[in-house]
């Protein structure tokens, strides 16, 4: 096993805690994003009276080259943001289910929550809900906040976070699904957390081939509930050396 490179005491300067939504709060399986992946090939394909299967190129290349698919439709095509985010986010959401482990572990967490996401406030409101951790969050920073065209992993995206929510990165700890999201976290200086799910994502498909984290990524978790009940444990008895070894156990690659 190759360790991270910070201790378990790496959470004890923890003010604030910024959580991704999609494949991040819910486990990567529910598979959400197949149903939003397709709904949006849907939206471009009939708002740009093109085939579907060039909607799914343009798709894809708008998220590599804008950093989301709505920013390029936007900046490209002048796409109104709220029709684009109401049809794709309009989805079955029955793969969510409630997490009382995760519900207990966040309020156990000291200080403030926070989803950041490129996704609309609607849908993490309808996924919180589904969890069951609705209303433990100081706020929800969405793309309508990042203007739509200023998305993750850009840095505008988190001055624009941290401004609004009086956030001091050195005291903030950042958990996505994509590495690339956490680079820009770690260059403003916040703790890294990779919150590991295996779907067709290229990035995602990339992490099943690491034998070392890179050094923008400070920890690993396979498990978010149980990552954070274990750090809200070593906070809570921090000269206990067998709950140390446990939590350090669980920031290194297997």
């Amino acid at each position: 096993m190759t360790p991270t490179s910070q201790s378990a005491a790496g959470f004890d300067h923890v003010e604030a805690w910024v959580f991704d939504l999609d494949n991040t709060l819910y486990p990567a399986d529910c598979n959400l994003f197949a149903q939003i992946d397709r709904r949006m090939g849907e939206f471009i394909a009939d708002s740009l009276g093109i085939p579907l299967d060039q909607a799914k190129v343009l798709r894809e290349t708008y998220y590599y080259q804008h950093g989301t698919t709505l920013a390029g439709l936007v900046q490209l095509h002048g796409v109104a943001p709220d029709a684009f985010l109401d049809y794709v986010h309009d989805i079955d959401l029955g793969a969510v289910a409630p997490s009382p482990e995760l519900r207990a572990a966040l309020e156990a967490l000291p200080g403030r929550k926070f989803i950041f996401t490129n996704g609309s406030r609607k849908h993490a409101e309808a996924v919180a809900a589904r969890l069951g951790v609705g209303g433990l969050f100081a706020d929800i920073c969405d793309i309508h906040a990042l203007d739509y065209i200023y998305p993750k992993p850009m840095r505008q995206a988190y001055e624009r976070f941290v401004r609004a929510h009086g956030v001091v990165p050195r005291q903030a700890a950042m958990f996505d699904d994509l590495p690339h999201n956490l680079e820009t976290a770690h260059l403003i200086g916040m703790t890294t957390v990779l919150v590991r799910g295996l779907t067709e994502h290229p990035e995602h498909q990339a992490i099943a081939g690491w034998t070392e984290l890179p050094a923008h990524i400070h920890h690993r978790t396979d498990a978010l509930a149980p990552f954070l009940a274990a750090i809200v444990a070593s906070r809570a008895q921090p000269a206990e050396p067998s709950a140390d070894m446990s939590l350090q156990a669980q920031f290194c690659l297997s």
